[in-house]
C-alpha cells in the first residue's frame, strides 16, 4: 500500500491556520546569563516554537537543540526545524544557539586540551586553549538550569557543533555521556594536540554509560587534488592530517561494533569544511528522529474499518520511549481527525477520536464541544447536551447555550446548522 506523510495528508484533508497578529517575522530573542564559572557574561540566542509565542499551549513542552557557534548556525538550524517539523519528520524544538565572544575565546573554549605549537596556529591562541571543560561546566551547571528554568523544555537535549566545536561534541560525549541524549559533530577537529581525544577513544572506547546515545558526524571534503579518501590515510602531510583523523574516528566507530551507542557517519564528497554544516544538520535530523514520523497509509483515511487510531497511540508510545516523557496525541489533530470522520460519516472513528481527545484533555473545553457536536449529529440528544454542559462549566460559550436549545426542542442538529452556530 501507498505510504504518505501522516501531516501531508492532513494538510490535504484539513487545515487549520492560525495568523500570526504581528508583521515581524522573529525567530528568537537575545538573552544574557553570567557565569560564575568563567567569570563573564555570555550572550544566548534562543528559539521558542511559534505555537507557544502567545501562550497557545502552556502545558507543551520541547526539546532542546545546544548550537555551538550559534552566532553563525543559529538562523538555519532554526528555519531548517521550522520546515522539517511542520511536516512530521522531526519535532519542534528549542534551539539555544551560544555564540562566541571572540576568535581567542572559540579557542579557549572549544578545546579539551591545552595544544602544541605548529605552523598553522597563532602562538597567542595556542596559549589561550584548553578551556574546554570549563566551558561544559558552564553549559552544564549553569546555562542548562536557567534554560530549564525560563523555559518550556523537556529533558531531551541534543547538542551540534562544527570543526572546534565538534571537537567539543565528541569529548562530552566520551566524558559527559549523560548531559545530552544525542550529538552531532560536524567535521570535527579530531587533529587537536596529536590526536589526544581520538587516542582516549581509542583507548577506552564507550561504555555502558554512552547506551543509545545517538551521534552522527558529517566529514567535509578537505583533500588535495589528486588524492581521495582511499588513499588519503596514506598521507602525512599537515595538509591532510584534518580529514584523515576524522576518518580514522569514522573507521573506528563502524568497525569495533559499538553496541553503546547508535551511530552513523557520512562522507559528503561535494562540500568542504564551511559548506558542510547545512546538510549535515539536515542528515543528522533526519538519522536521529528517524523514529519520529508517522507514516500512514491512504486506506487508514478512506476505509472506517481501518485501526488508524490504534497506530497513533502505539505510535506515541514509542516517541514517549525515545523522549522520555509521556508523549499524547495532540488535542487539535486528534480533534480534527475526529470531525473529519464525522463529516464523512465514517462514524465509529469519529466518536473513538473525540473520545481519546476528552480521556487525554479532560480540562479542555473544546475536547467536550466537539464530542457533544458528535453526539449532537447522531441524534444521541441527551448525551450532546451533557457534552455541552461539560464544555461550559470549563468555559462558558453562548454558542454552546444556543445548541442546549436547540436540542432540546428537537432530535439532532445537522452538521450544516453546526457550521451555521460557528460561523455565527
Amino acid at each position: 500500500m501507498k505510504k504518505i506523510s501522516f501531516v501531508y495528508l492532513l494538510c490535504c484533508s484539513f487545515f487549520i491556520a492560525n495568523g500570526q497578529h504581528s508583521n515581524d517575522i522573529v525567530i528568537g530573542k537575545i538573552d544574557s546569563i553570567h557565569s560564575k564559572i568563567l567569570n563573564e557574561e555570555r550572550k544566548v540566542l534562543i528559539h521558542i516554537p511559534e505555537d507557544d509565542s502567545e501562550g497557545l499551549h502552556e502545558n507543551r513542552k520541547y526539546p532542546v537543540v545546544y548550537l555551538l557557534d550559534g552566532d553563525i548556525h543559529f538562523y538555519s538550524v532554526v528555519g531548517m526545524l521550522k520546515e522539517m517539523s511542520s511536516f512530521g519528520i522531526c519535532p519542534k524544538m528549542i534551539v539555544v544557539g551560544v555564540p562566541n565572544i571572540d576568535n581567542i575565546s572559540r579557542i579557549r573554549d572549544l578545546t579539551p586540551t591545552i595544544g602544541k605549537p605548529d605552523a598553522w596556529r597563532n602562538s597567542d591562541m595556542i596559549a589561550n586553549s584548553g578551556g574546554g571543560e570549563n566551558f561544559m561546566s558552564f553549559i552544564q551547571k549553569e546555562l542548562i538550569p536557567y534554560i530549564d528554568s525560563n523555559f518550556p523544555t523537556q529533558s531531551y537535549k541534543m547538542l551540534i557543533g562544527h570543526s572546534f566545536g565538534g571537537l567539543t561534541v565528541m569529548n562530552t560525549l566520551m566524558h559527559r555521556p549523560n548531559l545530552f541524549d544525542s550529538y552531532v559533530a560536524i567535521d570535527p577537529s579530531m587533529w587537536w594536540n596529536d590526536k589526544k581525544l581520538l587516542n582516549d577513544i581509542q583507548q577506552h572506547k564507550f561504555e555502558k554509560r554512552h547506551a543509545k546515545k545517538k551521534l552522527y558526524i558529517g566529514i567535509a571534503n578537505m583533500i588535495p587534488e589528486g588524492m581521495d579518501i582511499s588513499n588519503v590515510q596514506k598521507d602525512t602531510t599537515i595538509q591532510t592530517r584534518h580529514t584523515r583523523a576524522i576518518l580514522e574516528l569514522n573507521t573506528l566507530l563502524k568497525e569495533s561494533v559499538q553496541k553503546e551507542i547508535i551511530y552513523k557517519g557520512k562522507y559528503y564528497e561535494d562540500y568542504d569544511h564551511g559548506g558542510v554544516p547545512l546538510i549535515t544538520e539536515y542528515d543528522a535530523f533526519r538519522f536521529i528522529f528517524d523514529f519520529y514520523e508517522l507514516k500512514v497509509e491512504a486506506e487508514d483515511f478512506s476505509d472506517p474499518e481501518s485501526d488508524f487510531l490504534n497506530k497513533i497511540i502505539k505510535h506515541h508510545v514509542v516517541l514517549s520511549e525515545e523522549f522520555k516523557t509521556e508523549m499524547k496525541p495532540k488535542e487539535e489533530t486528534i480533534n480534527g481527525l475526529g470531525r473529519h470522520f464525522m463529516n464523512i460519516k465514517q462514524l465509529k472513528k469519529a466518536e473513538d477520536f473525540l473520545k481519546l481527545n476528552v480521556a487525554n484533555y479532560p480540562n479542555s473545553h473544546s475536547t467536550f464541544d466537539s464530542l457533544g457536536d458528535f453526539y449532537a449529529v447522531n441524534g444521541e440528544k441527551e448525551k450532546a447536551i451533557e457534552n455541552y454542559k461539560k464544555s461550559i462549566s470549563l468555559n462558558k460559550s453562548s454558542i454552546l447555550i444556543t445548541k442546549i436549545k436547540e436540542l432540546e426542542n428537537n432530535d439532532s442538529i445537522s452538521i450544516e446548522r453546526l457550521t451555521e452556530l460557528e460561523n455565527e
